[in-house]
């Protein structure tokens, strides 16, 4: 018996127990968090409305302006060079680009201005019976004939009758034959019109060389052009003559240049027409990748920010009073990496670099102002 009412006594104690700690639970009073204020820290820049300058970015090829493509007009072995005909070779003006053998074409004008010598001293017993006044500058003509020298011009007959007379003696047909075979003559040897470089050397020494072969390519390294296209929006502001800044890729190397020409053609593809620009400079090469900034214009009371820091391509974000705020602007140029807008009053605080999660209404703590560089 007394081992039940201690039981019954144990499960009052704990019922009890297990109660009060249930409304101890219940009444206990949980404090409201409080809420976090959290400041970013933002960088800015003032606005300096000024003339900011409109460029027309674009690139091209650059290519020697003084071009010379070589090719053969006759046959032969290539004989010599004044210097070894491979790529890279620089050779003066007027020294030997390639000398094709010509024994062959030599001894047919030999031949032939033989035979002309001939007909000549046949014609003057003639000619001194008919026409004596004309005889003395025949003979001389005749005294001073070279085979291997320049064909002299024949001489001029003095009346219509004596030139008739010289032609039935069959004298301009082989006259006119030894001409066209001197003129050959010439295309046997290749001399460099200008100071320049072998950037293309298709034969060699000893090689058998084709009428109508591509033996190589000659340029001028000192004097380049650089073909651009330029949209046809702004072909009106592109002018010839204007100055262009130039520069590579990396932006390690800058250039000045000038516009030469401008085509008229509209290329349909693109909508954009080529100009022209001609350049000088140390460190130039045949085949570089140039970039133009062309100056089209000015746009006045303007001011140039990073692209990125558009809101829907019209608004932008400045601070005020340490919240951040929006205003609309008007963008009026775009470029590659920035743009240029209007509508921003002067010493307006606006954002310098994008903020992730931005929004008007948001505090924000001002770090620094930082000073435009376009």
């Amino acid at each position: 018996m007394r081992k039940v009412i201690l039981f019954i006594l144990g499960l009052v104690i704990l019922g009890g127990a297990i109660y009060v700690a249930k409304s101890m639970i219940d009444n206990r009073r949980i404090p409201a968090p409080r809420e976090k204020k959290i400041t970013t820290s933002v960088f800015t820049q003032r606005v300096k409305n000024t003339n900011v300058p409109i460029t027309v970015s674009t690139n091209g090829l650059l290519s020697a302006k003084y071009r010379l493509e070589l090719y053969s007009e006759v046959q032969g072995v290539f004989e010599e060079s004044s210097r070894d005909f491979k790529p890279g070779t620089y050779y003066p003006k007027g020294s030997t680009l390639l000398r094709i053998n010509s024994d062959e074409h030599m001894a047919s004008l030999r031949a032939q201005k033989s035979g002309l010598f001939n007909q000549i001293v046949l014609l003057l017993p003639d000619l001194r019976l008919d026409y004596p006044e004309s005889f003395p500058t025949w003979e001389k003509y005749v005294q001073e004939f070279e085979l291997e020298g320049e064909l002299k011009p024949l001489p001029e007959p003095q009346t219509e009758r004596e030139k008739l007379f010289i032609s039935g003696r069959n004298i301009y047909t082989p006259y006119y034959a030894a001409k066209n075979l001197q003129e050959r003559m010439r295309k046997y040897l290749l001399t460099a019109p200008f100071s320049g470089v072998l950037i293309e050397a298709l034969v060699n020494n000893g090689t058998l060389i084709r009428a109508g072969q591509k033996l190589g390519e000659f340029i001028n390294p000192t004097v380049y052009e650089l073909q651009v296209p330029v949209n046809t929006a702004y072909s009106d502001l592109v002018k010839v003559g204007q100055s262009v800044n130039l520069h590579n890729i990396e932006k390690t190397k800058e250039w000045t240049g000038k516009i030469i020409r401008i085509n008229s053609l509209v290329d349909q593809a693109t909508q954009s027409i080529q100009v022209f620009i001609q350049v000088s400079g140390k460190d130039l090469r045949e085949g570089m990748y140039l970039e133009a900034d062309l100056q089209a214009r000015q746009e006045s009371d303007a001011f140039e920010i990073d692209r990125k820091l558009l809101i829907d391509q019209n608004q932008l974000f400045y601070v005020r009073d340490t919240i951040l705020r929006v205003t609309a602007i008007n963008p009026v140029f775009f470029k590659e990496k920035s743009v240029v807008v209007k509508g921003l009053e002067d010493d307006m605080r606006i954002l310098a670099r994008p903020v992730p999660g931005a929004y008007a209404g948001m505090p924000v703590q001002v770090l620094e102002d930082i000073t435009q560089t376009n």
